[in-house]
């Protein structure tokens, strides 16, 4: 009998749409699934403004962990709700075509506001209220909260404000877009608003399969360029930033333009540039950087809300975006460095003088050295096995076919040692990759031919005295921080494996309750609040 999906979703009128939207797909498709709706914080907690909740997610994060704990099988997002980084185990599988992704302003009762300097607008968004400031200085923004028929309400009932601004898919879903509704044309929308994503678990192979059916290619890499400019600029829901990608048919361009503002409106930072679909890699990092370099990154600083002295000092052994930094209490300090770093090396043309035969990948990192060192047409392979989903899906959209992907090392040495004619294999490593396939493969009498295409480099630095923990998400990060440092601190990690090589050096070694960064950083709370 055929798994029956369960879909999560928050219990909203317009979650519950989304939901149902994907649920159709699905059912066209051939698949069965039910709606399972959880409330979210977000939800719950309507008095304060988003980014003064301090949570990163705060619309997904209960359905982060319903799915991990095997409540649901997939949970349904206004994808400009999700965090840039995903929890550890939890990947998006679809996007569905994008709706309208514009701002929409209903009026209260007529526009003569306009031209008066003592409008006021309601939002809870500080990217639509700093647009609005930067538009309208002399006007008067006030926060709103809830769903989209309690804001509607919260205007219908006010006696002060001259209209809300609200998303266009939002209201179009419901059937409430009113005619006398002003598209806001000039305000550059949420990164990826009017998109519905799907997350699902990455080891739950029938659920991807189906994801992927329902996913649309063209908004996936529209609002993937938009996010990654988000990321970049390590911004969210504490900082005004806008952007929009989308594919001009006529010129088979993909057109960007983003915006960085002061949350009061009195300073902006505009990008636009264009780039050939399959040429785009960049854009989203040429954004960012441009932005940055006009002064990006001091205008956030200048809208930095005072802090209270830390009582206890953190340092992260990988980059946290701000959103994540949010999580940690106000109380603890946090600084952050990347302890391990990837560098391509050049790989010898003479490797791909001849034909080879069984080529091996077990890494996206593998993959993308070697287009580092060869276009595709240059690189001459008859059979290519990987291990993993995404990296096969990264071989085919860049390399070629796929004849056999496997999930994890010791299941494609075992294929390979009773699959391959020819006893000889090409393997394109890192110079740490582990033994466990290299040596399964020798011991099956397979002969094989390793080829270093990248280095994982340890990348350690000298730590503050002060600091009293250090967060650790891999063994080779440890590694790393015992190259410049003594095991004096309390070892925070990741999950067990890391534990397990933290014990041999650390005296205190705690361990997150699930295996990502929020929950990490949540464990890191709890620590402290007990001493």
């Amino acid at each position: 009998m055929q798994k029956i999906i369960k879909i999560g979703t928050r219990d909203s009128q317009l979650a519950l749409w989304q939901a149902n939207k994907v649920r159709k797909e699905l059912k066209e498709l051939g698949y069965e699934s039910e709606i399972v709706p959880i409330k979210s914080f977000g939800d719950i907690v309507l008095d304060k403004p988003l980014y003064e909740l301090g949570i990163t997610g705060v619309f997904t994060k209960n359905l982060d962990v319903a799915m991990l704990n095997g409540d649901i099988d997939i949970a349904v997002h206004s994808l400009k709700d999700v965090p840039t980084v995903l929890p550890e185990g939890i990947i998006q599988a679809a996007v569905l075509k994008r709706a309208d992704y514009i701002d929409l302003l209903v009026l209260k009762d007529n526009e003569e506001f306009f031209g008066q300097p003592d409008g006021i607008i309601a939002t809870g968004s500080i990217r639509r209220k700093a647009m609005w400031l930067d538009r309208y200085p002399t006007h008067k923004v006030e926060g709103i909260r809830g769903n989209v028929n309690t804001r509607l309400e919260k205007l219908a009932n006010s006696e002060t404000w001259n209209g809300a601004i609200f998303a266009a898919a939002g209201l179009e879903r419901l059937g409430l877009r009113e005619a006398e509704a002003i598209p806001l044309t000039w305000m550059v929308p949420a990164p990826a608003q009017g998109a519905i994503m799907v997350a699902c678990l990455e080891k739950d192979d029938f659920v991807r399969d189906a994801c992927e059916q329902i996913n649309h290619y063209e908004t996936k890499v529209c609002v993937g360029i938009e996010r990654e400019f988000l990321n970049l600029l390590e911004g969210g829901c504490t900082a005004p930033i806008g952007a929009l990608a989308y594919i001009d048919a006529r010129t088979e361009e993909v057109v960007f333009k983003g915006v960085l503002l002061k949350k009061d409106g009195s300073k902006k930072i505009t990008v636009t540039k264009n780039a050939k679909m399959g040429s785009h890699r960049y854009l989203a990092k040429d954004c960012a950087d441009y932005v940055i370099n006009k002064g990006g990154k001091e205008l956030m600083q200048e809208d930095a809300a005072e802090t209270v002295a830390p009582l206890q000092n953190i340092f992260s052994t990988k980059k946290l975006s701000e959103l994540q930094k949010e999580i940690v209490s106000e109380t603890i300090g946090v600084k952050d460095s990347d302890f391990i770093k990837i560098r391509f090396n050049r790989i010898p043309a003479k490797v791909m003088k001849n034909e080879i035969e069984n080529v091996i990948i077990t890494s996206q990192n593998g993959v993308e050295a070697l287009l580092n060192s060869f276009t595709r047409d240059e690189m001459n392979f008859k059979n290519i096995y990987c291990v993993g989903r995404r990296t096969k899906k990264l071989i085919e959209n860049r390399i070629g076919k796929v004849a056999h992907a496997a999930k994890n090392a010791k299941k494609l040495a075992e294929y390979l040692a009773e699959e391959l004619e020819t006893k000889k294999v090409t393997y394109f490593c890192s110079n740490l990759r582990l033994d466990v396939l290299p040596a399964s493969l020798k011991a099956r009498d397979i002969q094989v031919t390793e080829v270093e295409a990248y280095k994982t480099m340890l990348s350690s630095e000298k730590i503050d005295d002060e600091v009293s923990g250090v967060l650790f998400y891999s063994p080779s990060g440890i590694e790393s921080y015992l190259e410049e440092n003594n095991p004096d601190r309390i070892a925070f990690c990741i999950g067990e494996t890391t534990a397990v090589e933290a014990r041999k050096y650390f005296e205190k070694v705690e361990v997150a309750n699930m295996p990502s960064v929020d929950s990490l950083l949540e464990l890191v709370n709890t620590y402290f609040s007990k001493e």
